[in-house]
């Protein structure tokens, strides 16, 4: 199964994701990630066998228990980006404002833990971010690039309480989230 760790955003914030989106809707070659399944990717792992899932939830409950020392936090979902850059854009962002420090003390205590799972470590370095867009073709290029530039749009607050293994089922229609399991911070 396609699993990855991620801090979900709340059923609240998905308007204001798909109001981020609506300001892209000219740009050509872009396809839209489904609002309503926005998250913070804080570790890809890919294809796993089952019989390893046991060991990740272990390895996840660990790392929420032992190696932080911080609770529930606010995180603002504020900004936009692009990867890997603006003349080459694949993936389009909203980023992520206060709550940053501890996403990233997160992503760094999950790495950790699943590095002695043998789960390489990720190459890039780890921004905490929420995928709205992927860039299929450069029509729309241009519109991205002056969106990015100028607009610094503020989806709202939302309060991170858990972190969550997620089962990721690639559709015609796009991927299908789901939980696995919890683990509250």
């Amino acid at each position: 199964m396609r699993l990855f760790v991620s801090i979900d955003l709340p059923d609240a914030l998905a308007e204001g994701v798909a109001g981020v989106q609506e300001r892209f809707s000219e740009a050509d070659g872009l396809s839209f990630t489904d609002p309503r399944q926005a998250h913070v990717t804080l570790k890809f792992l890919g294809d796993v066998d089952s019989d390893r899932v046991s060991a990740i939830e272990d390895a996840l409950e660990l790392t929420v228990e032992s190696d932080i020392d911080f609770g529930p936090f606010d995180a603002n979902i504020r900004g936009l980006g692009v990867f890997p850059s603006l003349e080459y854009i694949r993936v389009v962002w909203l980023g992520v404002d206060e709550g940053e420090t501890e996403m990233d003390l997160l992503h760094d205590a999950v790495e950790s833990r699943l590095y002695d799972l043998e789960f390489e470590p990720e190459e890039n370095e780890f921004i905490p971010h929420i995928t709205i867009a992927r860039m299929q073709h450069a029509g729309g290029k241009e519109l991205v690039q002056r969106n990015v530039g100028e607009l610094d749009p503020e989806v709202g607050t939302m309060e991170v309480e858990e972190i969550r293994l997620t089962k990721s089922e690639l559709t015609s229609d796009g991927p299908e989230y789901s939980t696995v399991s919890a683990f509250r911070l």
